[in-house]
């Protein structure tokens, strides 16, 4: 036996490893005790190990002995003269060579031995953790041997100096070269062991050595790191007494890819292999994901794994593994998440008369993409392709040229990939214009006059507007009365002969509602889209200039300036919005807000918990809860000399783009990343400048500003990658951005942009870069301090998942865009001021 050589494994390998070999008294009746001085975390780790140690593969407690619990070193079995459970001392242990040393003074080859011998004796032994059990009256102690092996390799250094392309490797692998080399210098006979007679030639080259440590020697390290026992040392053995790490990666496993499905768990084992390998580090876009307190990734395991706890689509991205200290030598963990569809029919019923055209259109959202297929009556439509049916944009578009009676039916959609299936029903009523059906009611007379139609909040009040017919359908009047209030929509001031309205901002509540802000009356007015009616106005601090509305949480957010130099900011909360009334308003304890971001649902993501504040003249965003209203954290952004100004989020990858404030003296700031998924700032997102746009699915990303005549493109892949497609010259700058569905390719946008000094609206197809520019528009309204609140100086609004109209208004007339013929529909003229606008849709 050779004490000190396995205490010096043992301390190689770290004081765990005695702790994660111990075992636990769980109160067993025998009267000992073993093992005082664990911590109840090392015992409880250690309970199987050893109880798989102490006993045989063959022996296996009896049925009844499940609720005895026995001490360490014994076990249960059946008595023969009661034939009840008790506890007995083991007869053997597995043979293992893990040495610890008792507090009776006797070292004992592994944890159940010293248990065993407790039992036996019938007294207490515990572990002492002591390097005098095992070096007693050794000469040699461990300090002194581990400056000896210092001395060794410094002397090694100055004899045999590394060459000049070794030198300028790094540390760990000069430190290998140099054990090589002494080594070497060792094996006098090449043989590849060094023996007794060697180290002791060696010996007598270094005298000095003797005197410096106290008899410690080089004919030590065959004593204290031969593990094997066979009396010579290997280089193998010689690395582990120098604490060279070996680590190694098969160049199949630099790159590993594993797709998991949303919500699902996954787990990411690291394939970086070695003797004496350090922790595991896992990072995620260059940050190490140890070290923090994250609810989705939180458990390292034993065998330094990355357990990912219900997956979504934010954790897509790379991961890298490497040993600690050992960055160079990392494997690159691939994550991509597969979603099952998610599917929008519209309409869901529609009626038409004989001879007219007819359009079923289906929108499906997943990963990979879904593919569309159609259903009539449950047959398959597609033997059935004519001029008369066809299928359009990657069949997320049935189209039927001209219906005839034998048209009618239930027409299912199914999307489908490899993860899933979602499937709806449009249906399709062809009849007489004399025969009203209930469906040609829901669909002629409550469809086109409630849903589909553009709210224009001008200053002469709220305009309803079909996009199709190029009318307006309603006109509601300053003069007109709130419903529940009685007041008046835009009160008369004292003295004026005109009574404009002043509108700052608008949200859609689920089609039902939508609430507007009235700045210069510090009130919310809250519109009932059924009846096109007012209905209540809600009072909020002065100066309301920006609403946003929570879906997750059915709330609408208020921020209110205080005054005209935003000196007293503050943010309110009206609940319950979706009821049209019994809403309570909150006031949230955020002060100093300038600004703040609620990022959009889609068909994917459906629920938000977190949105975020900001201060345009503090380098920091700060993360709220939104449900309780509680800030949770703050991200500085010092460091990057970022003041927010605007954020953008897509889900894929988890990616938040964060455009900074620019100063009057110099160039626009690069945008920065954020990643939601450790909060933390990737930074900057390549030279992309500009205020960032997502589009609805999350998987483009428009950034442009006012002053900038650049305008950039990017995607994100659905590995979460961000890819720059391409950048354009824009001048004079853009106002304003909208995403409109590609009529020909179901999983494409085309964008609208409207430009900062000319009345012209720029066209852009994602897919191709192809642009183009829709002139004879006119001049937007001016802006001023009596619009100080107002938001783009010239708004485009698009008309949802399914709509094919866009709205832009010019100084006093709307201007009506017909994105799938990409080009002007017609100017509604006599609608003044109409910068505040939201669409209101069926679906």
């Amino acid at each position: 036996m050779r004490p000190g050589g396995f205490w010096l494994h043992l301390t190689l390998f770290g004081a765990s490893l005695p702790a994660a070999l111990g075992w636990m008294n769980p109160g067993a009746s025998g009267g000992w005790n073993v093992g005082v001085g664990e911590s109840p975390a090392e015992e409880s780790r250690s309970l199987d190990v050893t109880r798989r140690e102490g006993l045989s593969s063959r022996d296996e407690q009896p049925a009844s002995c499940g609720k005895k619990l026995c001490g360490r070193g014994s076990r249960c079995t059946l008595s023969r003269e009661t034939g009840e459970p008790e506890c007995r001392c083991l007869e053997a242990c597995r043979p293992s060579y893990v040495p610890v040393c008792g507090s009776d003074g006797r070292v004992y080859e592994n944890h159940c031995e010293l248990h065993r011998a407790a039992c036996l004796l019938g007294k207490k032994i515990i572990t002492v953790r002591s390097k005098a059990c095992f070096l007693k009256g050794d000469p040699c102690t461990m300090a002194d041997y581990a400056r000896l092996k210092k001395v060794l390799l410094a002397l090694q250094s100055r004899l045999q100096p590394l060459h000049e392309g070794d030198s300028r490797q790094e540390p760990t692998s000069q430190k290998r070269l140099l054990v090589e080399s002494l080594f070497k210098d060792f094996d006098a006979d090449g043989d590849g062991h060094l023996g007794s007679s060697e180290l002791a030639q060696h010996m007598l080259k270094e005298q000095d050595l003797e005197e410096d440590f106290l008899g410690c020697s080089p004919g030590d390290l065959l004593r204290f790191d031969d593990y094997n026992k066979d009396g010579l040392l290997t280089l193998h053995e010689f690395y582990t007494a120098f604490q060279v790490v070996q680590l190694s990666l098969a160049p199949e496993e630099r790159v590993s890819v594993a797709t998991v499905t949303v919500g699902l768990s996954t787990v990411l084992t690291c394939a970086v292999r070695g003797d004496l390998r350090p922790p595991i580090i896992w990072k995620r876009n260059g940050l190490a994901l140890n070290f923090l307190d994250l609810e989705d990734i939180n458990d390292f395991g034993e065998d330094d794994s990355l357990y990912i706890t219900k997956v979504t689509t934010i954790h897509m991205g790379n991961y890298t593994c490497h040993a600690s200290g050992h960055e160079q030598l990392f494997q690159t963990h691939v994550l991509q998440v597969n979603v099952p569809p998610v599917i929008r029919v519209y309409p869901e019923t529609q009626a038409q008369e004989p001879g007219v055209a007819a359009s079923l259109k289906c929108h499906a959202e997943g990963i990979p993409m879904p593919r569309i297929t159609w259903l009539k009556n449950g047959m398959d439509v597609s033997t059935q392709m004519s001029k008369q049916l066809s299928l359009l944009a990657n069949g997320s578009e049935l189209h039927i040229g001209s219906v005839r009676y034998e048209d009618t039916g239930a027409y299912t959609c199914i999307a489908k990939n490899e993860v899933g299936v979602d499937e709806d029903i449009s249906s399709l009523f062809i009849e007489d214009s004399a025969r009203k059906t209930l469906a040609n009611i829901l669909w002629r007379e409550e469809g086109l006059s409630v849903g589909n139609m553009f709210y224009v909040f001008s200053d002469d009040g709220i305009i309803v507007l079909h996009p199709v017919d190029c009318e307006i359908q309603r006109h509601l009047k300053p003069t007109e009365k709130i419903f529940m209030s009685y007041e008046e929509i835009c009160p008369q001031k004292d003295g004026d002969a005109t009574q404009p309205c002043h509108w700052a901002s608008a949200v859609n509540v689920r089609h039902r509602y939508i609430y507007v802000a009235q700045p210069t009356l510090s009130r919310v007015l809250v519109v009932d889209v059924q009846a096109q009616k007012v209905l209540q106005s809600i009072g909020v601090d002065p100066l309301p200039a920006k609403l946003s509305y929570d879906k997750s949480h059915d709330q609408v957010w208020v921020l209110s300036w205080g005054n005209v130099h935003k000196s007293h900011p503050s943010l309110q909360v009206i609940t319950e919005a979706s009821t049209g009334q019994g809403q309570r308003l909150i006031r949230t304890p955020f002060a100093g807000v300038d600004d703040f971001f609620i990022p959009p649902t889609n068909l994917i993501i459906n629920h938000i918990r977190f949105g975020f504040i900001f201060n345009k003249s503090d380098p920091a965003i700060h993360k709220v809860d939104l449900e309780t209203l509680m800030t949770l954290k703050t991200i500085k952004l010092q460091s990057h000399g970022c003041l927010p100004q605007a954020i953008a989020h897509t889900h894929l990858g988890g990616y938040f783009f964060v455009q900074c404030r620019q100063d009057s003296s110099s160039e626009a700031p690069p945008q920065l990343l954020i990643d939601s998924v450790t909060d933390a700032v990737v930074g900057p997102n390549g030279q992309v400048t500009g205020t960032p746009h997502t589009s609805p699915d999350g998987r483009f990303v428009v950034s442009a500003a006012p002053g900038s005549p650049q305008l950039h493109v990017q995607e994100i892949s659905l590995r979460g990658e961000i890819q720059t497609l391409y950048n354009l010259k824009v001048s004079p700058g853009v106002s304003d951005v909208a995403f409109q569905r590609s009529f020909t390719q179901g999983d494409q946008y085309h964008v609208y942009a409207t430009l900062e000094t000319e009345p012209d609206l720029l066209f852009l197809e994602l897919s191709t870069g192809k642009t183009g520019v829709l002139k004879g528009l006119k001049e937007p309204a001016p802006t001023g301090p009596a619009r100080a609140w107002a938001g783009p100086r010239r708004i485009v609004r698009d008309s949802g998942l399914f709509g094919q109209h866009l709205l832009t208004p010019a100084r006093e007339s709307l201007f009506l865009i017909n994105g799938r013929q990409n080009a002007l529909r017609c100017e509604v003229a006599g609608v003044k001021g109409g910068t505040t606008v939201v669409w209101v849709g069926e679906v």
